[in-house]
Formats: structure tokens, C-alpha cells, sequence
């Protein structure tokens, strides 16, 4: 299974939507709260090419962008492969 990285905000609707997608697949991820740690609010920005966005979503080395980017993968059935599951 690959590591899955998300970079989130306080009361954010498509965090939490994109966090709710992944524990229903029972996938672990790491989240970054960017309002609680500024330094990962800059690195969330160089990885992803100055996005501003929450939430910002990894998959292994894979950038998949947001929670509609995510949804758009699980519809199209590309999601679980991503993943590694």
C-alpha cells in the first residue's frame, strides 16, 4: 500500500470529505494541518507548485491534487490501484 499524505485546514467541508473517502477504504494517511504548522503550509506550496488550496493529496510520489481529484479517481476506478490496494 502506498503512504498517502494530506495537507488539511480547520473546518474544511473537502478535508474532511477526502479524510471520510480514505478511512473508508481503510487506508492510513498523514495529515498536516496547515493552520497549525506553518512550515508545512510552505512545504505543501513547493510541492505542489504554489497550490493554496486545502486539501493537497499525495500518493506515494504520485500529487492527485484535491478532494475532487480524489473523488474523480475513485468514479473512474483508478483509486484502488493508486493505492496499492
Amino acid at each position: 500500500m502506498q503512504n498517502v499524505v494530506i495537507y488539511t485546514g480547520p473546518m474544511c467541508n473537502y478535508c474532511s470529505a477526502a479524510k471520510h473517502l480514505l478511512n473508508k477504504k481503510k487506508v492510513s494517511y498523514t495529515e498536516f494541518d496547515i493552520a497549525i504548522d506553518s512550515s508545512k503550509m510552505k512545504e505543501m506550496q513547493e510541492k505542489t507548485n504554489g497550490a493554496r488550496t486545502i486539501p493537497q493529496i499525495f500518493i506515494g510520489e504520485t500529487y492527485v491534487g484535491g478532494y475532487n481529484e480524489l473523488k474523480a479517481l475513485e468514479v473512474a476506478g483508478k483509486l484502488n490501484s493508486l493505492l496499492g490496494i
